[in-house]
């Protein structure tokens, strides 16, 4: 055979064409996923749902008719704890339009829950973006180090599971105070050993695979394939938890502010809405009613979009639910 005859080989197209099937394959994985998710029903209404509360929290001043704060003592002919009043629905024409009714303190409930919204997106998304943050860390470090670091961070991550989520958010904000801001920290830090335990068992799956005795023959250090190579492949469990941990810490922010430990009145937060309330069950049930339907539909949410994701990104979910 001649020189001439023997086969052109390049490696530069090689390596390009290997690099655009990997990005082909990732791109594929990625439009499948979210056909999974787009033919859940249950997953489009939790995203509907979603959209609406976002939709709420952002054009909150647009949407409420009055300030959450407003009392209307001397502004309007209301009395406190007022029926809701809406003219569609035979409500006479000279008496103010209140959705939702009048609270205690003659404040437009209507608009306390719109603006609540936004306090309680804010409330579930920094918890779990801390929880997330610091859980992820230190399950990334214990599961590739192993031995003693190991044993030590996840033998405190089941001290803090041996609590109950909520007994151990109350200890935490009693030793801290009440308040918005140690309520948050109290349930970011009770969230941590859910998404460290998630993190810990990928890396422990993951770590004794093929690319990554590649990685460690082609020289990556510790850092490098940490958090280039293990990292990347605990994302999927990571977002489910993350998901459903949302509306968890929603639940857990609200019975906080029930309990008075949250946040403080007059703040539009909707377990501080309820807990100020909760003896009118009978005598003024809206105003326990519509906080309490604003928690249920946001936690609901939540919960629905989560369930689509872990079907849509688990292969063997998708093929059992059809």
């Amino acid at each position: 055979m001649t020189t001439h005859d023997m086969p052109q080989v390049s490696t530069g197209k090689v390596v390009s064409l290997d690099a655009e099937t990997l990005s082909a394959k990732s791109v594929s994985l990625w439009k499948t996923t979210w056909r999974r998710f787009f033919k859940r029903k249950s997953a489009l209404v939790g995203l509907v749902m979603l959209s609406i509360l976002i939709f709420c929290a952002i054009f909150a001043e647009v949407i409420a008719p009055y300030d959450p704060l407003q009392v209307l003592i001397g502004v309007e002919p209301v009395k406190m704890r007022q029926a809701p009043c809406i003219h569609l629905l035979g409500c006479p024409q000279d008496q103010p339009q209140h959705l939702m009714g009048i609270d205690g303190n003659v404040r437009d409930q209507f608009s306390r829950i719109i603006y609540g919204s936004r306090l309680s997106l804010l409330v579930g998304f920094t918890t779990v973006s801390f929880a997330v943050v610091i859980g992820t860390v230190l399950g990334a470090v214990a599961g590739y180090l192993g031995g003693t670091v190991d044993n030590v961070i996840m033998r405190l991550m089941d001290v803090l599971l041996a609590f109950p989520s909520l007994l151990l958010a109350i200890a935490i904000v009693t030793i801290l105070g009440p308040g918005l801001i140690n309520a948050l920290l109290a349930i970011g830090i009770v969230s941590i050993p859910a998404y460290a335990r998630v993190v810990r068992s990928t890396v422990l799956t993951v770590r004794e695979m093929e690319f990554i005795e590649a990685s460690r023959s082609l020289g990556g250090g510790p850092f490098y394939i940490l958090f280039s190579r293990l990292l990347p492949n605990s994302l999927t469990p990571l977002v489910v938890q993350a998901t459903l941990g949302i509306a968890t810490a929603i639940l857990d922010a609200a019975a906080l502010s029930f309990l008075g430990l949250g946040a403080i009145p007059p703040t539009p937060e909707w377990g501080t809405m309820l807990g100020a309330e909760r003896n009118q069950v009978f005598t003024a049930p809206h105003l326990v009613f519509y906080p309490g339907l604003a928690i249920m539909f946001t936690v609901l949410a939540f919960n629905l979009i989560g369930d689509g994701l872990r079907d849509a990104l688990d292969p063997r979910l998708a093929q059992s639910s059809k």
